[in-house]
């Protein structure tokens, strides 16, 4: 059994619980149950949350665990001493450490994440980053996993990481299992963008929302404007106007955006190739495609795939490894 403490702390951010969902459901399809869950803090007894909703918890101490979590708080505030001792102390006795959110910064403030690759929530990052330099940041990632430090992005980001972790513990088939009982698509790759380009629109009306429900089922097609604007059920004028003034942009680089990001997922969780993504996402050809990448990543299809690949690579080293310790 597998022991997994949660570090619990004054204005500790409820949501940040949710990544405790996929150890709660894998203990009900395993025999034996492979997790056994602890809440911890500094002082033990009832932790406020942020909500006002009181958590009982136990006294940390220098007992290991596998995996150590630190969630959240919705404001991150400086950590006190003995927390900070805790924390420098956690890697010679747990086996993986992992933030949730703005857990970040307390592994930061510990020198946790020195070298390593790192994200967060996107809305704190850049703040991070300038606070900690030393670290890696990267800002667009659902979570990343820089050998025994894994790191998520925002709360819900969480359930991914709690999945992740399943995955490297218990293998892939049971991590879709958890998946399938918490009604999720199985979890999102740690590559994934924190971005959606549906919500960067925030389209309003009923209307542009159907017109871009329509573009995103059928990016294999051309989605001219008068396609648009037939789904949205509006002249073309009318609709370009309506979408310019709900979206802040044409169709036609809303059109891109989309097509951008369902390759980018087709090519960190697919074996397709560039042609055939292209094909499947609506670009004229490969290039194209690769032109767009670059625009809105900086990078070619071929960087990313191989990155998402290396990743799972190193996560399942590190399942292989730590199996051949037992």
């Amino acid at each position: 059994m597998r022991d997994i403490a949660f570090l619990v702390y004054p204005g500790y951010s409820l949501m940040a619980l949710a990544i405790t969902a996929g150890f709660e459901v894998a203990n009900t399809m395993v025999d034996p149950p492979p997790y056994d869950l602890h809440f911890v803090s500094e002082t033990g007894g009832a932790v406020r949350t942020s909500t006002g909703l009181m958590l009982q918890t136990e006294v940390f101490t220098e007992k290991p665990f596998d995996t150590l979590v630190v969630g959240g708080a919705t404001f991150p505030e400086a950590s006190t001493p003995g927390m900070l001792a805790f924390m420098r102390d956690a890697p010679k006795r747990h086996r993986r450490i992992a933030a949730v959110c703005t857990g970040a910064f307390v592994l930061a403030e510990a020198g946790l994440l020195d070298g390593r690759r790192v994200t967060t929530h996107w809305m704190h990052a850049r703040d991070l980053q300038r606070n900690y330099p030393k670290m890696k940041m990267e800002e667009d990632r659902i979570f990343i996993n820089d050998g025994p430090i894994w790191t998520s992005a925002g709360m819900t980001a969480g359930v991914d990481l709690g999945l992740a972790l399943i995955e490297n513990d218990l293998g892939p088939e049971l991590a879709k299992g958890v998946a399938r009982k918490l009604v999720i698509y199985h979890r999102r790759g740690g590559g994934q963008s924190q971005f959606s380009a549906l919500l960067e629109m925030n389209p309003k009306s009923d209307r542009i929302q159907a017109a871009l429900a329509y573009a995103r089922e059928n990016l294999h097609r051309p989605l001219t404007v008068p396609d648009l604007a037939d789904a949205a059920h509006l002249s073309p004028r009318q609709f370009s106007r309506a979408f310019h003034a709900e979206t802040g942009q044409s169709p036609a680089k809303a059109i891109e955006n989309l097509r951008v990001e369902g390759a980018r997922n087709l090519m960190e969780q697919s074996r397709h190739s560039i042609d055939e993504v292209a094909r499947q996402t609506g670009f004229s050809d490969r290039d194209h495609m690769r032109r767009a990448f670059l625009r809105a990543f900086g990078q070619p299809p071929q960087v990313l795939r191989r990155n998402a690949r290396l990743e799972s690579i190193d996560i399942h080293n590190e399942t292989d490894e730590h199996e051949s310790a037992k």
